[in-house]
């Protein structure tokens, strides 16, 4: 009965989950040179006795990490190996959320990063069989075009715009700041196109096979490395904060637990939280060296693409109880859009880990 449910809840999630692109290595390696790692006394960034060799009790935290953009502020980890509540840390790589969350909801990995709008779906779905912890990256999304015209999206009227992932965030959230700008779907307005693949974008725009695409980094950054004349003419992130308030924020991607690691080793996710923090902060500071990092451990990304992508990625670490109203918020869309892409409500204060 237990494995009948967690088959059940898996593709409940698959249909759910957010399209994770990777941008992966290929051709002739970029060969970094020693100068760009961190240096011997790196590590020193985390408290004393835990860093790798310290004294550590039996006992492993298993990290389930989204090869691409996520795993950009974790690759720090990957190198570093500190110690947390006396646990070592291991990783494991997926190339999506539907890779992952299986593993998750038989506890075969205890903290894991995904989509928050998934993390949602499978809390509401599943029985709360993962929790959030905090938020990782908040919104990276942009309107990519060679069209100089374009200042806002009024001057869409009447264009057809590509869409990086129908199902999730970029949707959701583009459709939502049309009609609070009060712009049509349609011929009438702005039409939008999902058939091209998030990967096949950036070569479309580039040889002028479409005109206008809204992207999440690290997308925009190939396209705008790779020609001069494509532009980032909408930050989506800005036309949101325009709607909502000065400050406001939407999240994009979350850390997330098991239900049993947090509710067994919650001292063990508070510690976790506190190293990932440290890491992401390492991340935004060195992008040239966390770059380097990045395509040193194959996580589906080139280090030149990551050095200059990190300025626009937008990562942060928000703990969930903090950020509870900015991921309500972002929800809210999602729940008056497409009331399934989050299980039909947004989660209960249990989804918050404390």
């Amino acid at each position: 009965m237990k494995n009948t449910c967690i088959v059940k809840i898996c593709a409940v999630a698959l249909y759910a989950a957010f399209l994770v692109h990777p941008i992966f290595a290929g051709g002739k390696q970029d060969v970094a040179k020693d100068s760009a790692l961190p240096d011997s006394t790196s590590t020193d960034i985390f408290d004393a006795g835990q860093k790798d060799g310290g004294s550590m009790s039996s006992g492993t935290i298993r990290i389930g990490i989204l090869n691409g953009p996520t795993s950009i502020p974790v690759a720090y980890l990957f190198d570093a190996l500190p110690i947390v509540d006396s646990k070592a840390l291991s990783f494991e790589k997926f190339a999506s959320p539907q890779a992952l969350l299986p593993k998750m909801l038989k506890d075969e990995i205890d903290i894991g990063f995904m989509p928050v709008n998934v993390a949602a779906k499978v809390y509401n779905s599943a029985n709360g069989a993962i929790v959030c912890a905090g938020v990782s990256g908040n919104g990276n999304l942009f309107l990519i075009t060679k069209d100089k015209a374009v200042h806002n999206l009024v001057d869409l009227t009447g264009k057809t715009v590509s869409i990086a992932g129908q199902g999730a965030t970029p949707e959701y959230l583009f459709r939502w700041l049309l009609a609070h700008n009060k712009i049509p779907e349609g011929v009438a307005g702005v039409q939008l196109d999902y058939s091209i693949p998030t990967a096949n974008i950036v070569a479309e725009l580039l040889s002028d096979k479409i005109q206008y695409a809204v992207v999440p980094e690290p997308f925009a950054t190939v396209a705008t490395t790779k020609s001069n004349t494509v532009m980032r003419a909408l930050d989506v992130q800005q036309e949101f904060s325009e709607i909502v308030g000065a400050d406001a924020v939407y999240p994009l991607t979350v850390m997330v637990v098991s239900k049993s690691y947090a509710a067994t080793q919650a001292q063990a996710v508070r510690d976790f939280m506190r190293i990932f923090e440290t890491s992401y902060e390492w991340t935004v500071a060195n992008p040239q060296k966390a770059g380097v990092l990045v395509q040193k451990h194959t996580l589906g990304l080139m280090a030149p693409i990551v050095a200059n992508a990190i300025p626009y990625a937008n990562f942060t670490w928000k703990d969930a109880s903090a950020a509870k109203d900015e991921i309500e918020n972002l929800l809210s869309i999602f729940l008056q859009l497409a009331p399934d892409s989050i299980g039909g409500k947004l989660p209960d204060e249990s989804f918050y880990f404390k």
